[in-house]
């Protein structure tokens, strides 16, 4: 039986429609959405809000909850695959995305967090979103997200 590790990820916006995207730490040229899984006992709110607050330093009240959609899914490739399952023991993840709406009054993005996720931050427009920046096994779940909360066609 294929097991999917629940995992929250935001889609914050500007309230002229930017879209953040924050570049990985470890991977340069790899732009993603703050997200991550949701530890046991988490709800996938509180989830969403630990992992923004980690990753990018917003508290809920820098942000609105506009939508949500759930049942985003993909596998790890191979290489990873036996990895992951020793560590959360599931084959891939099942992604909830957040539209939150960033207020006027937020701080700026705030990616040296302790642990590192990200090095660097941008605010571009959907239709922006390269998918070359991801890894193969997570461009159609991007695509779906894009189209879904967007209307873009990538």
């Amino acid at each position: 039986m294929v097991r999917f590790r629940p995992n929250v990820a935001a889609l914050m916006v500007k309230p002229q429609g930017q879209l953040l995207v924050c570049e990985r730490w470890t991977i340069p040229g790899a732009w993603q959405f703050p997200q991550g899984g949701v530890d046991d006992g988490e709800t996938l709110e509180q989830a969403l809000f630990r992992e923004v607050r980690e990753e990018i330093g917003f508290s809920p009240q820098h942000y609105e909850l506009l939508s949500y959609r759930t049942g985003y899914r993909y596998l790890y490739p191979e290489e990873v695959r036996f990895k992951k399952m020793r560590k959360h023991g599931c084959h891939g993840q099942e992604q909830t995305y957040y539209h939150c709406l960033v207020k006027a009054d937020a701080p700026e993005v705030n990616v040296n967090q302790r642990p590192r996720e990200f090095g660097a931050y941008r605010w571009i427009l959907p239709e922006e979103f390269d998918l070359d920046w991801l890894p193969d096994f997570k461009r159609d779940v991007y695509r779906q997200v894009m189209l879904d909360f967007f209307g873009v066609r990538l």
